[in-house]
Formats: C-alpha cells, sequence, structure tokens
C-alpha cells in the first residue's frame, strides 16, 4: 500500500505561503484576514475551525472567529463584506438553520468567498483544490484515468466533478446509494469519495492498483471517519489517503492560499 500524504505537501505550500503573506504585509501593507462565521457548537466542527485558525496564525494572516445565531448570520456577513480589511469569508456548515445555507451563502461578496460555494465565486472551493494538489504531487495523471467520484455534494463531489470534466477527465459520478455502484466501481482507476457515510467502500469494490482519495467525514462518538472500510487499508496493491494527513491538511492550505490571492487582488486593486 502506498499513502497519499497530505501533510507532507502541505508543509511544502505552507512555506510558500508564508513568504507570499511577508511580501503583502511589507511590500503592499497589506495584512490578509481571514474571517469565519459560524453558528452550531459542535466539537468536531470546533477542530476544523481551530485547524484553520492555527493554520492562519502560523503564515501571519489575521484569523476571527463571529459565533452567531442564526438571526445574526446575514447581519454579521453584510458587517464583514463591508469591511476594507477582511479578505476572505467562510460559513462554517452546516448552518443551526440549514434551510436558509443557500441564501447565506449567495449573501457572501463573491470577491471575500474563498470557499468558493456562493451562486458566482471567484475561486474555487478549497477540498476539489487539495485534491487536485494531492494527486499531482504524487504524479497521479488523471487524464489517463478511469475516474469515480462518489458523492455529489456541494463542498467537495459537485465542484471536483466541474472542475474535472472542465479538463476533459473521464469523471463518472456516484451517489451513496447508486443501484449496483460496487461492481461499478471496480471498472475504475481513480476512486473519490466524499458522501459522510462511514465504510461505504468496501474491498471488493476496488481493483487492483486504484488510487483512493477519502475526503468522506462523518463523526462515530466524536470519532472523525471516513467513507472508506478499514479492510480497504489492509490491501497491498492500491494507493489510498492515510487515516489522517490525507486531505484535510492540504484543503487548508488551499483555503488560506484563496485568502492570500483574495488578499493580493486587493493589493493591486488599491496601487493601480
Amino acid at each position: 500500500m502506498k499513502l497519499l500524504n497530505g501533510s507532507d505537501i502541505a508543509l511544502f505550500v505552507k512555506e510558500r505561503q508564508a513568504k507570499q503573506v511577508r511580501n503583502l504585509r511589507q511590500q503592499w501593507k497589506v495584512i490578509p484576514r481571514l474571517a469565519v462565521v459560524q453558528t452550531i457548537d459542535n466539537p468536531v466542527i470546533d477542530t476544523y475551525v481551530r485547524l484553520k485558525g492555527r493554520y492562519a496564525e502560523d503564515i501571519l494572516v489575521e484569523f476571527e472567529l463571529h459565533k452567531v445565531s442564526s438571526g445574526e448570520v446575514l447581519a454579521t456577513i453584510d458587517t464583514l463584506n463591508g469591511r476594507d480589511d477582511v479578505h476572505g469569508i467562510i460559513i462554517q456548515l452546516p448552518l443551526e438553520d440549514q434551510t436558509v445555507t443557500d441564501e447565506v451563502l449567495a449573501r457572501v461578496s463573491s470577491d471575500k468567498d474563498v470557499d468558493g460555494l456562493g451562486p458566482a465565486p471567484a475561486f474555487d472551493p478549497a477540498t476539489p483544490i487539495a485534491i487536485s494538489w494531492l494527486l499531482a504531487a504524487y504524479s497521479v495523471d488523471l487524464a489517463s484515468k478511469s475516474i469515480a467520484i462518489v458523492g455529489e455534494g456541494r463542498l467537495v463531489g459537485a465542484p471536483l466533478a466541474r472542475m474535472w470534466k472542465a479538463s476533459n477527465y473521464n469523471v463518472t459520478v456516484y451517489n451513496s446509494s447508486h443501484t449496483g455502484m460496487g461492481q461499478q466501481l471496480r471498472q475504475h482507476d481513480v476512486i473519490v469519495t466524499a458522501t459522510g457515510v462511514p465504510r461505504l467502500i468496501t474491498p471488493d469494490m476496488v481493483k487492483a492498483d486504484a488510487v483512493l482519495v477519502d475526503a468522506g467525514t462523518a463523526s462515530e462518538e466524536g470519532v472523525v471517519i471516513g467513507d472508506i472500510d478499514p479492510r480497504v487499508r489492509e490491501r497491498d496493491d492500491i494507493t489510498i489517503t492515510p487515516n489522517k494527513g490525507g486531505v484535510g491538511p492540504l484543503t487548508i492550505a488551499a483555503l488560506l492560499d484563496n485568502v492570500i490571492t483574495a488578499a493580493r487582488r486587493v493589493a493591486e486593486k488599491n496601487n493601480q
């Protein structure tokens, strides 16, 4: 078994980003700032937010968290949209009131929508970027592969499918209840799964020499687990992301890359 270690790649990205932020601060007098809006108290979500904040601070990007009630979300976004010192805004999903998710995401200014989840984003979503970085770093040639994306969610599956189809890759999209999916997945060279259904992908669904990326997250008794059954990792004829340190670290890196880009665009606009 070969591991796709995103943590190692993220370290190289982080070093490059730290230099970019120093340049923005020193040469352009712009201090990149990321704001996160959160409406749910949840230990798993809190951990994700802390990791984003820690990464941001490591590369000297200012970070602020706004924990608000459902009734305060839109007003908070409006305030952040109007602040010149805020370059990126994240709406931490899920929201307490999930019926207003589309409305809330659409409220974020497109030039600050660093998660790329609004109706007209200026940035690609972070997790699809991270997956593409990870596979490129390990020289996985997607152009020559048959690719399966399992899951059609707004965070990973749907935007990743759009990105890769736009690159003319051979992509088939499945949902977690797709009839006959197990047998069909065995025909694919690359499987990316992001459903949040624990242990969905079992060893019999994976052919020899396949490349697997687990971007699914679910919580069982406070422990974050993925879509891939642990038995899959017992095979020695596959390439796969580890239980920890696969897509996650690079997702945060990709998100901060968007924040840095947003800040640079502001700097360039101010100095025209």
